[in-house]
């Protein structure tokens, strides 16, 4: 047979690119009137984010989907008519992003499911590159214990920092085994991590990667907390056969469906954060090194955390409160640590060329109101009596503070500034920010945001942004 599949009729096809445009216009006007983002309603409605830009790039709908968005839009109100409250369509805020004072994530906040406003501030800024490098100097601090260097990352986002940081440990430690647990919510950035570890996986043989869409009080144990929840979760152990990147890389691609399936979010009616839909762990090992590997395998009701090494690089909204902050992540994730271990934590610090673009277009907006001072203070008053066991490191603002940069060619700033790099610097002021979506409506009817952009960018000659970290260690002799 040759395969060759018959297309529509001419009848079908011309109902397909009417029905196409008819809906597509109705999940606008929807999304509109519920001030729903349109990744969001397309998650949503169909489990497919990328479902209204396809079809604005001129994409065919089926039948199928067209059923399921004609049912979703009939259940929750066709003409928006039902406020966002009385749908649940809470805009959803990244990981643990929450207001300042209640825990519920901002109006129109939505960063966590606009994947073009992060890629392409992952794409033109080195951040990502710095905070690995910073990573990687704690590094020769870690004495790990028999019989693996744990290593818990917090939130691993497309994986970048985490394999960096695995290439560092493997020319410090080439034949140490490695625990490696990781926790993503988003299924397109578990996705985008999973292809960086193939390569990891051939260098350093004896690694072992979990990743995990469980809360941050659960994910480094793999333990959920909730009855429900625990009686739902679904494990599942990946052994890649073979020795070659190339033969991994391929075992992994094929986890897709899998992943499509079963790392799906919803939206918390109470705190509008991001909630997984069922909780999930997925481990990767080599299959030619399970003899070696076995004593750290973790296994359903088999988990510890002790973990030496916890990355907590951006793990909360900025806005959020300093009681939110402690609580609900770094306290949680300093309990996991073993003796000795350590919690390295990165966050916004303002005070650059990016909050002068923010400042000029919003004079005294300030979004990074807790420093890494204020974090300490409470997770000392979180942890109680314990804090005793526990060093808290904020060091001085020239060994804490780092800048990252916008990536620019060196005559890009020099003559006049061209429209891409305005709107790359403009994307990346207001993702570090955290600016509403519905505040950015506001200013982006005129030009006097990109105007503010080129004032700054040519006042200094580039962009740049500062980071401050702060770590947590847990001393030798506690118990």
């Amino acid at each position: 047979m040759s395969g060759h599949k018959p297309g529509p009729s001419a009848d079908h096809a011309r109902l397909e690119i009417g029905t196409s445009e008819q809906v597509l216009a109705e999940i606008r006007e929807f999304c509109r009137a519920t001030k729903t983002s349109e990744s969001t309603f397309g998650r949503l409605a169909v489990n497919d984010g990328k479902l209204v830009s396809r079809l604005r790039d001129g994409a065919r709908i089926t039948t199928g989907t067209l059923d399921k968005v004609r049912s979703y839009l009939a259940a929750h109100g066709r003409n928006g008519h039902d406020s966002p409250a009385d749908q649940g369509l809470v805009p959803i805020a990244p990981r643990s992003e929450v207001s300042a004072d209640t825990g519920a994530a901002p109006s129109g906040f939505r960063f966590f499911d606009n994947r073009q406003k992060y890629l392409l501030f992952v794409s033109t800024c080195s951040e990502k590159t710095e905070v690995a490098n910073r990573i990687s100097l704690e590094l020769s601090n870690l004495q790990p214990a028999p019989p693996a260097l744990r290593l818990f990352d917090a939130g691993v986002g497309d994986g970048t920092v985490l394999s960096r940081v695995m290439r560092a440990l493997h020319a410090r430690l080439p034949i140490m085994p490695l625990y490696v647990v990781a926790k993503e919510i988003s299924y397109e950035d578990v996705r985008m991590m999973l292809e960086k570890m193939a390569d990891r996986l051939f260098e350093h043989p004896a690694t072992v990667v979990v990743v995990t869409n469980l809360y941050y009080g659960e994910a480094p144990w793999l333990t959920p907390r909730s009855a429900t929840a625990a009686q739902s979760l679904l494990w599942k152990d990946v052994a890649l056969a073979g020795n070659t990147a190339h033969g991994f890389a391929e075992q992994i691609g094929a986890l897709e469906p899998f992943l499509a399936e079963n790392w799906r979010a919803g939206i918390s009616p109470t705190t509008g954060n991001p909630v997984y839909k069922r909780p999930v762990i997925l481990t990767l090992s080599r299959e030619d090194h399970s003899f070696l590997l076995d004593p750290i395998m973790p296994r359903p009701g088999r988990v510890r955390a002790d973990y030496d090494l916890v990355i907590a690089s951006q793990p909360y909204r900025a806005r959020a409160s300093v009681a939110f902050k402690a609580s609900k992540v770094v306290t949680p994730l300093v309990r996991a640590l073993r003796p000795g271990g350590r919690l390295i934590g990165i966050h916004s610090h303002g005070h650059d060329p990016g909050m002068e673009i923010i400042d000029q277009v919003w004079p005294g907006d300030n979004p990074f109101t807790t420093d890494r001072y204020a974090i300490l203070r409470q997770v000392k008053h979180e942890l109680g009596a314990a804090a005793r066991h526990y060093n808290f490191n904020a060091s001085s603002d020239a060994r804490s503070i780092f800048r990252y940069r916008m990536h620019t060619l060196p005559d890009e700033v020099s003559g006049p500034i061209g429209t891409s790099t305005l709107f790359a610097a403009w994307n990346a002021a207001i993702y570090v920010a955290q600016i509403e979506d519905n505040r950015l409506s506001e200013v982006v009817r005129d030009g006097r945001y990109l105007e503010a952009t080129d004032r700054v960018l040519k006042k200094h000659g580039g962009l740049w942004f500062n980071d401050e970290t702060y770590v947590i260690s847990r001393r030798r002799a506690s118990a």
